[in-house]
């Protein structure tokens, strides 16, 4: 193999390192999302500086469960937990199946709240709202915090300045029984949001045009920050739409900066509070919130945060506002997105329309939906339905009078909570249908028939639709305000930082993880190989299927002889020892492990001999169920990039190996330091070294310990 030489990067590093011994070591610019998790990151080596692509242990201020709550207590109990560590770190919001009355699922929510009774942890009942919502009506979410939850949306934080994460399931159990999981600092990319949304405009149009009009994984598995004067024309309730869809957009944080705009929405949130009741010689003074108040506002102002001048981003896209119409997302994709006034000529017809959710479910948007509606009826043949985000947004509706407007004009109620959205409960989309909805999926089949047709909106532009029967604009939406139909102006900058990259610091090994991995490189040429690729699904819900039977049929819809041949291997490798750790060490393209959360995909390729996957990136729920089973997952695309022009059917990925293979062996080496990444690939033409980013003391850890229920126990068996 005759590989091109790896071109000395960087020189200037090396003299920073020889200097760093007769200088002070200089401040590190960090974004504000890293400096959020550098306070909420835990067990760190001294001096070090948390920056993306880190993996860190996290203590989070809240984790919230809702109805997968039960499945939670479960995994808690199967591990030997019998107590949550700090029951004010812990949340549980019923939310998703509140128009479920059958005698087992009212059964399931008793079980809940008897946990949560016993525990004494915070347990806010079916009816009360989405848990979303719940989190920041009562500052769970709280500006420069970091909240996570067992949820895809819990993103929606960032629209209060709180670094919101989801987890899964088994992280919460984690967390339950000892505070702390791990996590990987996402990349970070700015968002710079420029001009002045015209009126009408809202922030679900500013966040489906950015799904459709940055359409190609730009904000993958990334943490963004929005940045720009466009910022403070944006009221809470449109950042926390817009914060909400960026899941779908593929981000896993999405947060807005804690400027006068959020502060005074928090100023009228303390007031609303304050109004609860009055004081008197008979009534006492009203509690204070125990995390909405004076002395916590005061010192956010006194100490509110900014990324520094010289911060690293990945990306910096450009979007500017004041080009924006309203846009409609669809149908049955978020990435398509289509200038309102195009689609409303076509007048394509609905049948329901829905305003629910954490997405568009909030006072403004109830106050949207009743203006458009005020004095009028919905059309026949469609059926508008109607959920508050949580019964204090539904009070407050009430008493301003716009929720009585929604049901004049012929809107029906269901209860505060997910519903239609996740496809649970009454209403849903038939086969045939078209719908419209302010929620935030349009995923085939997601809110009914997978043969129906789903549209994603305003609430405004809902309303309108469900009034004229079809897919249409507010009549008091002036055409002559807005800007020329059309795509909006957006653009991705040509430079992200003024700032060199940042070396990672060299730090000690957690004591028992290996100094090295090495062994055989088998070559996957191939992006996006998912977890059925990976591991079949006939064989996921084989609940007795040994590990040993895993190893034998993992990846056998990609490559059913790999499991032979790495079998055939293993025999000849040298043994592990102390300061190495020997294997397979599989190397394949971009997103592996797309596609399902089944764990099984790790641990067939870990039971299979393979106790390391390098690719060009991976799938964010593959890597997390990786880690927590004790597969060390890491990226480097130069390797990747190599293989595949030297190896790959075409110099490209995609089509298997030159001689038709899939599995590409030719029979090379690899070693890996996790002391200072280093990777060298030894062939018979010589070797060549490449650079990775390392796993933290965190992942080290989970990996001494056999995964993360093994930390658990550990965790458990130190207190007792």
């Amino acid at each position: 193999m005759r590989l091109p030489p790896r071109t000395p990067s960087r020189v200037f590093l090396q003299t920073a390192r020889f200097l760093a011994t007769s200088a002070p070591t200089p401040r590190i610019p960090q974004t504000i999302i890293e400096k959020v998790v550098q306070k909420y990151s835990v067990d760190l080596p001294n001096g070090k500086v948390v920056k993306a692509g880190d993996y860190v242990m996290i203590r989070p201020e809240h984790v919230m469960t809702h109805d997968n709550t039960g499945p939670v207590i479960s995994k808690f109990k199967s591990i030997g937990a019998t107590k949550i560590v700090d029951p004010r770190q812990t949340v549980f919001t019923l939310d998703h199946d509140v128009q479920n009355k059958s005698d087992k699922n009212l059964a399931k929510y008793a079980t809940i709240e008897a946990f949560a009774r016993t525990h004494g942890i915070d347990f806010y009942p079916a009816g009360r709202g989405i848990g979303h919502q719940v989190l920041v009506e009562e500052g769970y979410a709280f500006p420069h915090t970091l909240t996570v939850a067992s949820d895809s949306h819990s993103n929606m934080y960032g629209g209060v300045a709180c670094v919101g994460t989801p987890i899964v399931r088994t992280d919460a159990a984690a967390l339950w029984a000892t505070g702390k999981t791990w996590w990987q600092v996402p990349r970070m990319v700015k968002v710079e949001l420029r001009g002045k949304l015209a009126p009408g405009v809202t922030g679900k149009d500013v966040i489906v045009a950015l799904c459709g009009s940055f359409n190609n994984d730009e904000v993958l598995n990334s943490a963004i920050e929005f940045t720009g004067e466009g910022i403070s024309a944006l009221s809470v309730d449109d950042r926390l739409t817009i914060s909400n869809m960026t899941t779908e957009w593929g981000a896993l944080a999405g947060v807005f900066p804690a400027d006068d705009t959020l502060l005074d929405w928090y100023e009228s949130a303390l007031v609303k509070l304050e109004r609860r009741t009055f004081a008197s010689e008979s009534i006492p003074p009203p509690s204070e919130h125990p995390r909405i108040n004076r002395r916590r506002l005061d010192a956010l102002r006194a100490t509110n945060l900014a990324s520094d001048i010289g911060a690293q981003y990945s990306s910096h896209l450009i979007f500017d506002l004041s080009t924006l119409v309203p846009h409609v997302s669809g149908p049955n994709s978020v990435k398509v997105s289509t200038p309102l006034p195009k689609l409303e000529s076509q007048q394509i017809a609905i049948q329901k329309a829905y305003l629910v959710s954490c997405t568009n479910s909030r006072v403004s948007d109830i106050a949207a939906a009743a203006s458009v509606v005020e004095g009028k009826k919905i059309a026949d043949g469609v059926e508008f339905y109607v959920a508050a985000a949580s019964s204090q947004v539904q009070d407050e509706a009430e008493m301003l009078g716009h929720w009585d407007k929604l049901v004049a004009a012929g809107a029906k109620v269901l209860p505060a909570g997910c519903g239609p959205c996740i496809g649970l409960g009454t209403g849903l989309l038939e086969e045939g249908e078209t719908g419209i909805s302010a929620t935030n999926r349009n995923y085939k089949g997601r809110m009914g028939h997978p043969k129906a047709q789903a549209y994603l909106a305003s609430p405004a532009v809902v309303a309108a639709s469900a009034v004229k029967g079809f897919i249409c604009s507010p009549n008091s939406l002036d055409a002559t305000s807005l800007p020329p139909v059309g795509a909006p102006t957006f653009s991705i900058a040509s430079g992200s930082s003024d700032a060199a990259e940042v070396p990672q610091a060299e730090e000690p090994l957690f004591l028992g993880f290996p100094a090295a991995f090495s062994g055989r490189v088998l070559f996957a040429p191939q992006d996006n190989l998912n977890t059925d690729a990976l591991y079949p699904g006939k064989y996921t819900y084989q609940d007795d299927i040994t590990l040993e039977r895993q190893a034998q049929v993992v990846m056998e819809n990609y490559d059913p002889s790999f499991a032979a041949h790495v079998a055939t291997i293993l025999p000849s490798l040298s043994a592990s020892n102390e300061t190495t750790k020997s294997g397979i060490i599989l190397v394949s393209g971009y997103n592996f492990g797309t596609g399902s959360s089944r764990e099984q995909a790790a641990t067939a390729l870990k039971a299979a001999g393979v106790p390391l996957v390098i690719a060009g990136s991976f799938g964010d729920i593959f890597k997390r169920n990786a880690i927590n089973n004790g597969l060390v997952c890491l990226e480097c695309p130069e390797l990747v990039a190599d293989l595949t022009a030297t190896y790959a059917k075409g110099g490209a990925r995609g089509a298997g190996g030159r001689e038709g293979e899939l599995t590409v062996d030719k029979g090379h080496e690899i070693r890996v330091s996790m002391t200072d990444g280093n990777v060298t690939l030894r062939s018979s033409d010589g070797e060549k070294t490449y650079k990775v980013r390392t796993v933290g003391a965190s992942v080290q850890e989970l990996w001494v310990c056999g995964g993360l229920e093994g930390f658990i126990l550990k965790s458990i068996q130190a207190r007792a």
